[in-house]
C-alpha cells in the first residue's frame, strides 16, 4: 500500500506530496492540470527510464518518492535475490539529476533497474492502454487462471520443479555435448598419451642424459686429460705427490725447533692425504670412460625423442611432458567414465521430468476446473458494467512441460450477440476492453493481495447506470485493497473515501501543477462542477448531494 508520495520539479510539478487512504481514493481535476503527470512520476518510481526533458527547473535535480507498506506482499526471496535491505515500510526513491544522470534508491541503499521493475510491478499496478497487450499475453492469461483457482502454492511446487528439471536437463546436455566432443579427439587423445607413456620418462632424466651425452662425445679427450693429471700428480718422474713428500721430510728435520714448524709440516701432511684420494677419484674416473659408440647412439636417441615431444607439445622440459600426460590420461579415462556419467544425468533427468509432469498435470486440472465459473462471472460482471451480451472464452491446448505449465490458453472476446469470439486485440473496441480489463481486476482483488491498483480514467465512454455499477465495484475492490482512480465521473468521485483535486497554478514565473486533499465542502462542490459546470445551480448541488449519500 502507498502511505506516501512526494515528487519534486517533474514537468508541471513544482512541489507535491499525498497521503492517501487505504480504501478508494479519487482524483480529479482540470484537463491538462497534471493528473496524467503524477502517473509519469509514479512510472519513474517504478523503473521506467529517464530522461531530463523531465525536469521543471533545469537547475536543479528531479526526486520521486514513494514509502510503500509491504508487510503483505511476500517479497523478502526478491529483496534477497538482489541483496537489498528489506524492510516492511518499504522507502523508494528516484533521483534525475539535470545532466540526465539517473539514480534509484530501495530503502537508502543503490538498486538498479531491473530491481525497480520487479519491485514496482509488485508495488503498483497501474491501468494503461498498454495493458492490451499484457491482457494478450499467454502468461497473464494463465496467471489470471492461476489466481482465480487460488493456485498460490501449487504454482510455486511446479515453478520450483520446473527450475530442478532445467538444471538436470542442463547437466545431462552438456554431459552428451562434452562426451561428443571428447569422442571425437579420443583416439587422437589416446595416441598422444600412448606415445608419452611408451616413453615412460622419468624426472630428472633430462639432465642426466645430457651429462652423459657430454661425456660420451669427448670420451677420447677427457681420457687423455685424466691420463695427464695423473701422471702429473703421481706417475711422471718429477710428479707433485713426490715434491711434497720430499717438502714434508724437510719440515720433519726442523719441526722440533719451532711449533710453527710442526704446524707447517701437519698442513703438508694433509695435502699429501688429499693428493691421495685426488689420485683416487682421477683413477675411477679414467677407469669408466670409455668410448661407446653404442651408447653414444642410444643417448642421441633417446634426447632426440625427448626434443621431439617437447616441442610437439610446447613444453621446455620432462616435467612438463610428464604434466601432459597425467592430462591425457584423465582424458582417455573420462572418455570411458563419461557414458556411465550420462547413463546416471538421464535418469536425474527423466525422474525430474516424470515429477514436473505430475506437477503440471494437477496444475492443469485446477485451471480447467475454473474456465466454465471464470467465464460465467466475467460475463455477470460485464453485463453488469453495460455489456449484456458479452462473452470471454477460454480456449485451451495442452502442451509438453514450459515455464507455466502444460497449458496454452487463449482469451477469446465478444461483445455483441452472434458474433463469434475473437482475439482481444482484434475483438474489442478501447471502452470495451477498458472494461474487460477492469473486471479482470475486480476478480483478482477478490483472489490475491494486489498492490496498489491505480485507474486512469477506465471509465471513459461510460455513464449513467453503468458508472454507478462501476463505482460500486471500485467500492468493493477497495475494502481490501487500495485503489487510485482519475476519473471524470461525479458517480465515481462520489465513492471515495478521499479525494485529491489537480489543479494549475499560474502565480509564479511558469505555470506549476498541484494537488489538495479536498474537506466534504470543497468536495461537494466539486462533484458538483463535474454534474453542472463551473457554477453549479441549487439543484446540481442537491445532486451531487444525493450522490454523495447513496
Amino acid at each position: 500500500m502507498l502511505q506516501q508520495l512526494s515528487i519534486s520539479n517533474y514537468a508541471l510539478i513544482k512541489e507535491l506530496s499525498i497521503s492517501p487512504d487505504k480504501g478508494l481514493n479519487i482524483i480529479t481535476g482540470e484537463t491538462g492540470a497534471g493528473k496524467s503527470i503524477m502517473l509519469g512520476a509514479l512510472g519513474l518510481l517504478l523503473g521506467k527510464r529517464a530522461d531530463t526533458k523531465v525536469l521543471f527547473d533545469n537547475s536543479r535535480k528531479c526526486v520521486i518518492e514513494g514509502t510503500f507498506d509491504i508487510s503483505d506482499y511476500r517479497l523478502k526471496a526478491l529483496f534477497d535475490e538482489f541483496d537489498v535491505d528489506y524492510d516492511e515500510e518499504c522507502i523508494v526513491r528516484r533521483e534525475i539529476s539535470s545532466s540526465g544522470k539517473s539514480r534509484a534508491f530501495v530503502n537508502d541503499g543503490v538498486v538498479n533497474l531491473d530491481f525497480l521493475k520487479q519491485l514496482g510491478a509488485s508495488l503498483m499496478d497501474i491501468h494503461s492502454q498498454h495493458d492490451t497487450l499484457l491482457l494478450g499475453s499467454n502468461a497473464f492469461q494463465l496467471n489470471l487462471i492461476d489466481a482465480f483457482a487460488q493456485n498460490t502454492e501449487l504454482k510455486d511446487s511446479y515453478n520450483q520443479q520446473y527450475r530442478t528439471y532445467q538444471e538436470k536437463k542442463d547437466i545431462h546436455g552438456k554431459l552428451v555435448e562434452e562426451s561428443a566432443e571428447l569422442r571425437k579427439e579420443a583416439d587422437y587423445n589416446q595416441f598422444l598419451f600412448d606415445e608419452l607413456e611408451k616413453g615412460a620418462f622419468q624426472s630428472g632424466e633430462q639432465d642426466e642424459l645430457e651429462a652423459d651425452l657430454s661425456k660420451l662425445e669427448n670420451a677420447e679427450e677427457i681420457k687423455t686429460r685424466l691420463n695427464e693429471a695423473l701422471a702429473i700428480i703421481d706417475q711422471a718422474d718429477f710428479n707433485i705427490n713426490s715434491f711434497v713428500l720430499d717438502l714434508k721430510n724437510a719440515l720433519s728435520q726442523i719441526s722440533s725447533y719451532s711449533n710453527s714448524y710442526d704446524t707447517l709440516r701437519d698442513r703438508v701432511e694433509s695435502t699429501l692425504i688429499e693428493l691421495k684420494d685426488i689420485t683416487g677419484e682421477l683413477e675411477q674416473e679414467e677407469a669408466t670412460v670409455e668410448y661407446d659408440p653404442a651408447r653414444t647412439e642410444e643417448v642421441q636417441d633417446r634426447l632426440s625423442l625427448l626434443y621431439k615431444l617437447q616441442q610437439k607439445h610446447q613444453v621446455s622440459d620432462i616435467d612438463g611432458l610428464l604434466k601432459i600426460q597425467e592430462e591425457l590420461s584423465d582424458k582417455v579415462l573420462r572418455v570411458e567414465n563419461l557414458d556411465d556419467a550420462i547413463e546416471a544425468a538421464d535418469k536425474a533427468r527423466i525422474k525430474a521430468l516424470e515429477k514436473l509432469n505430475s506437477l503440471g498435470d494437477k496444475l492443469s486440472a485446477t485451471r480447467k476446473k475454473i474456465f466454465k465459473p471464470f467465464q460465467t462471472q466475467i460475463a455477470e460482471l460485464l453485463a453488469g458494467l453495460g455489456m449484456p451480451n458479452a462473452r470471454l472464452v477460454i480456449d485451451h491446448k495442452s502442451q509438453e512441460p514450459g515455464p507455466n505449465g502444460k497449458d496454452h490458453i487463449n482469451l477469446l472476446f465478444s461483445a455483441n450477440k452472434g458474433v463469434d469470439p475473437q482475439p482481444l486485440k482484434t475483438a474489442a473496441s478501447g471502452g470495451e476492453f477498458s472494461r474487460l480489463m477492469f473486471a479482470v481486476k475486480y476478480i483478482l482483488a477478490d483472489k490475491t493481495a494486489l498492490p496498489t491498483i491505480v485507474f486512469d480514467e477506465i471509465d471513459a465512454g461510460i455513464s449513467g447506470e453503468v458508472a454507478m455499477q462501476m463505482a460500486q465495484m471500485m467500492t468493493v475492490m477497495a475494502e481490501n485493497h487500495q485503489v487510485m482512480t482519475i476519473t471524470h465521473l461525479p458517480q465515481i468521485a462520489a465513492k471515495g473515501s478521499s479525494h485529491y483535486f489537480v489543479f494549475k497554478d499560474d502565480a509564479g514565473n511558469a505555470t506549476a501543477s498541484g494537488i489538495r486533499k479536498l474537506n466534504e465542502e470543497e468536495r461537494l462542490l466539486e462533484i458538483a462542477q463535474m454534474i453542472g459546470g463551473k457554477s453549479p445551480s441549487d439543484k446540481t448541488i442537491e445532486s451531487a448531494k444525493e450522490l454523495l449519500t447513496l
